[in-house]
């Protein structure tokens, strides 16, 4: 990081000094990195640079991948535009997911420090028993668990999605719960055909809460894990978002494809992608068990008008989604990853996912690369519009069109920062 900021330009330096100047004023002074709880964390300074992993593998255009730094200060010159680039030593890596050396879970510990940000970060096992497929993970030090979920194998979606590949058992549709912190694999759910392709797991940010949610991209279902009164884990579906039947599609019914989900730090909304579709969703989880849809907004997707996709409606009629164009700008692709402000009323969006898939699905993506939106959220009634304001094209870019992925903020966000 050090290197960032001593080649950084003038306009960079001065956004990282203001990012320090206001966590000196507003948090952690004498103390672990990060915040002493989620309501502490709301209270935050508000973000000035996002952090967002680039890649050019699978492109075509024989540059490394990079972490590209977004300015999301209003106040800023260069508000909505990438002021840093750092790319990786090789070609080929396929960034992906990132982490930090240090979260909340450390706020207790002044020796800790927030240095250094992963790309890309992996989940470790313990030898001995281990799950057929790896993913994403999250853990809850109070319950002594960690639950991780199970994409499916490199040798089938490295080269695009293959439905025949799900029947031959490539994707997983497995949770496994560790014993946290040792990391010995305790038990594992079996989601069936309600659970096809688990990928981002979600509990609770409140530490003491035994509850937390996946998403199940194929299935189209998001499901509610929760401990048992015996001290195993059960799964429950508590939302689903049905397949549309559709024409001049590759299969008769299209899933919506949840591929990244988030829950606010207060615990209030959750929320979640639909790559395919094209929307993002807001739902109400004051009560885990019967989530409220009250925020939807529509920002890419196949079955957007002017594709030859449409959508056919039970009364036979055809349907297609309304997107609207930004600073005079096409929306490409579909939601992807997501990333919440610490108050809650900032959504950022990016649309790549894989680069095989978004060459599969959004070929444009490859052609043109990704963007970046910003989502105003609600945070009484609920409620999703774009921002018309913010816009970061990485059509733009000086090597060519890169594919933006995962975003992370300096001072730790809701997807990263654990409590204990």
């Amino acid at each position: 990081m050090a290197s960032v900021i001593t080649n950084a330009t003038s306009t960079l330096q001065s956004l990282v000094d203001k990012v320090e100047e206001r966590f000196e004023n507003q948090c952690c002074i004498g103390v672990g990195p990060g915040y002493a709880s989620p309501k502490e964390a709301m209270r935050g300074p508000r973000e000035a640079l996002l952090y967002v992993t680039a890649v050019y593998t699978g492109t075509g255009r024989g540059k490394p991948d990079y972490l590209a730094t977004v300015d999301v200060d209003p106040t800023s010159p260069t508000y909505s535009k990438v002021v840093h680039r750092l790319p990786v030593p090789h070609l080929d890596d396929e960034l992906h997911h990132s982490g930090w050396n240090a979260c909340s879970s450390c706020h207790g510990d002044a020796s800790a420090q927030r240095r250094y940000l992963i790309l890309p970060s992996l989940v470790w096992e313990k030898p001995g028993d281990s799950p057929k497929f790896g993913y994403d993970f999250w853990y809850q030090p109070q319950h002594k668990t960690m639950i991780s979920s199970s994409w499916g194998a490199p040798a089938a979606f490295t080269k695009g999605f293959n439905p025949q590949h799900v029947v031959e058992g490539l994707y997983g549709k497995h949770l496994f719960v560790y014993s946290w912190p040792d990391g010995t694999l305790k038990q594992t759910i079996d989601l069936g055909n309600e659970g096809l392709i688990p990928l981002e797991v979600r509990f609770l940010h409140d530490p003491s809460k035994d509850t937390g949610y996946v998403g199940c991209a194929l299935s189209g279902n998001m499901v509610r894990f929760f401990k048992t009164t015996d001290g195993s884990w059960d799964h429950e579906v508590v939302i689903s978002v049905p397949s549309l039947k559709v024409q001049n599609w590759v299969l008769p019914e299209m899933p919506g494809l949840i591929t990244d989900l988030l829950i606010s730090l207060d615990d209030r909304y959750l929320y979640f992608v639909n790559w395919l579709h094209g929307d993002i969703r807001q739902y109400n989880i004051e009560d885990p068990k019967k989530p409220v849809l009250v925020g939807q907004v529509w920002v890419g997707g196949l079955i957007r008008k002017g594709s030859k996709v449409t959508v056919e409606k039970e009364n036979g009629q055809q349907w297609q989604s309304d997107i609207p164009d930004v600073q005079g700008k096409r929306l490409r692709g579909g939601p992807q990853m997501i990333q919440l402000s610490l108050d809650g009323k900032r959504l950022y969006v990016t649309n790549s996912l894989f680069s095989a898939w978004d060459r599969q699905f959004y070929p444009e993506l490859i052609e043109n690369g990704s963007h970046m939106l910003q989502i105003d959220c609600d945070t009484e009634k609920g409620g999703l519009a774009v921002n018309a304001k913010f816009f970061v094209d990485f059509e733009t870019e000086p090597d060519g069109p890169a594919l933006a992925h995962e975003m992370r903020y300096p001072g730790g966000d809701c997807t990263s920062d654990i409590w204990i």
